[in-house]
This record gives structure tokens, C-alpha cells and sequence, in this order.
């Protein structure tokens, strides 16, 4: 099958070498080139994606939107596909893009994948694994929002088409990890709502947020399919939305209690 298209593959890292290695074995056969911004790995990172590129960028950290933007911009072939360094394509994923690439485009400019979130050894197919996050876009016109986390790619008009395969999301190390990174996106998300603008003037709505999340997974989506690990990632993520509500109710708390005093004076 013979290539009408070429593809950069852009990876950022921070200390990702148990991890690395499965992201880059997935994609190595399908890039033309392999883009990595690294933020200051300790542990050997560098070491694996050296094995796999010489397209190797020692960075300082200005975020996720910006890094990935700056993955973007070193980008130089048709397509990009901005991958995670704990995510990997399974076969049937590799193969739809291969097949992607080797047919004409059309008016293609945005891949989703779906999900395949794997935690605690176990992939889950529904829950939170039930959305296709986009993550291959036609270069030109392409940029990454400056959201500190969340991020998006933004994208020329045009046609999104979901592939077939799972793009599989090793989430979390143990659950220890997964605290950590729930603890840490939830108030970064905080502090980029209020930034924005956004308020919570009640701790109820941070309750009723994060009941809803879970309802939303393991209801809705399913995740009651995948069973005990379903109940659990949905309980996660229930209470990653109320810590992330409850976080934004604290700033706005602090600013009316400023002018408040602002006032008073």
C-alpha cells in the first residue's frame, strides 16, 4: 500500500520511560517524522526516544497547550499526529491510518480516535472510554489552544472522520499516580476557569457537578459494563469535577472577600 500522504508524529515528555517506548513502537512504521519536546526526564526518556529520533528538543515547561504548540510548529510534513507518551495505537488503529494516508484525502482534516482507556490491567470499552478524542490533524491551519491543561487542536473547515482501533490510554501508573494526577489536573482546571472568567458561588454545585459526572460514566456511557474498575474510574472522575468546582468556589470566595475589604477601606 503505497503512501499519497506523509505524517509527522509530535510526543511531549516528562519522565516517561516505563511508558515511551509502547507510544513510540506504535507509531514508528506510520511517521515520517517523530517530533519529541521533553520538559526535563530524569529517568532515562531521552535515552529510549533517541533510539527512534534524532527530532529530540530539551524544553522548559510553559504548559500543555504551548508545549504541544511548539511540537506543532516543528512539524513539517501533511498530517500531524499529536499522541501522548501513554498512549499507543492498537494494530487495527495503525492499519486505519496507514489506510488514511494512502487514499485521497477529500475534504479530510481532523482524526478522531476512539478511546481505549486501560487502568489496573484492564481496558475499559465503555465509561470513559466512551468518546474519540481528536488527535490527527491536515498541518496547514493547525494550532494547539495556550490552555495550560485541556487543551485543544484546532483545525482548518473541513470534514472529521473517526477511525476504526482503539488509541489505548495507559492513564495512570497505580492508583497512587492516579490521585496525583486527578489532585493536580482538578485545581490547574480551577484556576483556568476563574481565568476565563467562570465562577462557582456554591459548594452544591460542586456536588451536583461531580454526581452528574459520575451518572454520566457509569450510567450513560456504560461503565457499568466494565465492572469494578468501571465503578472506580467513574467514581474518579466524580470526584476529580467536584475538586475541580470546589477549587474554583474557593477563588471565587477569595476574590469577594477582597473587594469586600476593598470596599471597607
Amino acid at each position: 500500500m503505497s503512501k499519497l500522504y506523509t505524517l509527522s508524529v509530535t510526543i511531549i515528555t516528562l519522565n516517561e520511560a516505563d511508558r515511551i517506548e509502547r507510544c513510540l513502537e506504535s507509531v514508528k512504521d506510520l511517521a515520517d517524522e517523530i517530533i519529541v519536546l521533553d520538559s526535563g526526564s530524569t529517568d532515562g526518556t531521552l535515552d529510549i526516544v533517541r533510539s527512534y529520533t534524532d527530532k529530540v528538543f530539551e524544553t522548559d515547561w510553559p504548559g500543555y497547550g504551548p508545549q504541544k504548540q511548539r511540537a506543532l510548529a516543528k512539524s513539517q510534513y501533511d498530517w500531524v499526529l499529536a499522541i501522548d507518551a501513554d498512549e499507543a495505537l492498537d494494530e487495527e488503529l495503525q492499519e486505519s491510518v496507514r489506510q488514511l494516508l494512502s487514499e485521497p484525502r477529500g475534504n479530510k482534516v481532523a482524526i478522531k480516535m476512539p478511546w481505549g482507556v486501560t487502568v489496573y490491567n484492564k481496558r475499559l470499552d465503555h465509561g470513559r472510554s466512551a468518546r474519540s478524542p481528536l488527535r490527527m490533524v491536515w498541518r496547514e491551519g493547525a494550532s494547539f489552544t495556550d490552555a495550560q491543561v485541556h487543551e485543544k487542536i484546532l483545525h482548518a473547515p473541513g470534514e472529521t472522520v473517526t477511525l476504526k482501533g482503539r488509541l489505548l490510554h495507559f492513564t495512570s501508573r497505580n492508583y497512587g499516580h492516579a490521585l496525583e494526577k486527578s489532585t493536580k489536573y482538578a485545581w490547574l482546571g480551577s484556576q483556568k476557569y476563574f481565568a476565563k472568567g467562570k465562577r462557582c458561588h456554591s459548594l452544591l454545585s460542586a456536588v451536583l457537578r461531580g454526581f452528574w459526572t459520575f451518572l454520566l460514566i457509569y450510567f450513560i456511557r456504560g461503565g457499568f459494563l466494565d465492572g469494578s474498575v468501571g465503578f472506580l474510574v467513574a467514581v474518579s472522575y466524580a470526584q476529580n469535577n467536584y475538586n475541580k468546582y470546589a477549587g474554583l468556589w474557593t477563588l471565587t470566595r477569595m476574590e469577594k472577600l477582597e473587594k469586600k475589604s476593598t470596599l471597607n477601606q
